[in-house]
């Protein structure tokens, strides 16, 4: 499953890039390509278990 905070964006503040770049909207910014493994839960990652970022922004239902 990848991360729901994730998106690729193929250009921004006027600038086109060549490829999509990893974006991450909990953060607000983008996303090293080491990060974007993560988010896309690459390589055994899991971004529940192993991005911060994420798990700050997640809700998490009460006991």
């Amino acid at each position: 499953m990848t991360c729901p905070y994730l998106e690729y964006h193929d250009e921004a503040d006027g600038r086109q890039f060549d490829q999509p770049r990893a974006y991450c909207t909990a953060a607000e910014r983008f996303v090293q390509p080491m990060r974007a493994d993560v988010c896309n839960d690459r390589y055994a990652l899991e971004h529940e278990a192993h991005c911060e970022i994420y798990r700050e922004h997640v809700e998490v239902p009460e006991p």
